[in-house]
């Protein structure tokens, strides 16, 4: 099996470059070439030390500013891998198991709850609905290839569907299945600092910055049938945009 050492290549301790920016070089050098892929896991820093013949320190700030430029991906308890970073159209209106899976990634769900309530004051307000009106809520954890990508916060109005066991793992499948797919949607993206709650659950640093996207969902005949906030990783997310140009 090929070496780390051998993948990245040699160090030259005679560069006038300090060994950290050499090493950051080389690991950047072999995500562009694909010699390290998406989600390869790097050695462990004392192992990776040993074999390149550098400090534990050198390697540590060099994986460091790597991290820091979302290249590299830490997570709790199982190291250092290459992030697998993932672009999000806002042009067209997607879930994001069909994201996942027109990358040629498997996406999967996990519920931290899943219930019937009746509407908040402040979703009465976004959803449309009277007070007291019924509504499911759908709070989850969405993996990629089982890597934790996004925490995603939903309420419907309980007319879209049977009841909140209707959903398994795609919102907009179930939705589509009894004519409630949402046609249209107004979102709104800002950065935030992930909670020490929300960072444990996407096996990131708390503080680590994050995509807050939220979203209302309308149907043909403009009735707001979806209002989710969806966390996503800071360092496995790009949002991209088409823009074109107004005639004058």
């Amino acid at each position: 099996m090929t070496s780390f050492a051998e993948r990245i290549g040699p160090l030259d301790a005679d560069e006038h470059a300090p060994l950290y920016r050499q090493l950051q070089r080389a690991i950047r050098e072999a995500i562009r070439k694909q010699v390290l892929a998406p989600d390869d896991a790097l050695p462990a820093e004392r192992d990776m030390a040993d074999e390149l013949g550098v400090s534990r320190i050198t390697v540590r700030k060099a994986l460091e500013g790597l991290v820091s430029d979302g290249l590299l991906s830490r997570r709790q308890g199982a190291g250092t891998f290459v992030a697998a970073r993932v672009e999000k159209s806002f042009s067209k209106l997607s879930s994001f198991s069909e994201d996942m899976i027109s990358r040629g990634r498997t996406p999967n769900s996990k519920f931290l709850s899943r219930a019937s309530g009746l509407v908040t004051p402040e979703e009465s307000l976004t959803l449309g609905l009277s007070p007291g009106a019924p509504v499911y809520r759908f709070h989850r954890i969405r993996y990629a290839d089982d890597a934790p990508m996004a925490l995603e916060y939903s309420t419907l109005p309980a007319f879209a569907l049977p009841g909140p066991d209707a959903v398994k793992a795609s919102l907009y499948e179930a939705l589509e299945a009894t004519g409630h797919r949402p046609v249209r949607a107004l979102q709104r993206l800002r950065a935030v600092l992930f909670t020490p709650d929300q960072a444990e659950l996407l096996q990131v640093q708390v503080g680590d910055p994050g995509l807050l996207i939220e979203r209302r969902g309308f149907l043909p005949d403009g009735r707001v049938v979806e209002v989710t906030q969806s966390y996503y990783r800071g360092d496995a997310y790009d949002f991209v945009a088409e823009l074109n140009a107004t005639s004058a």
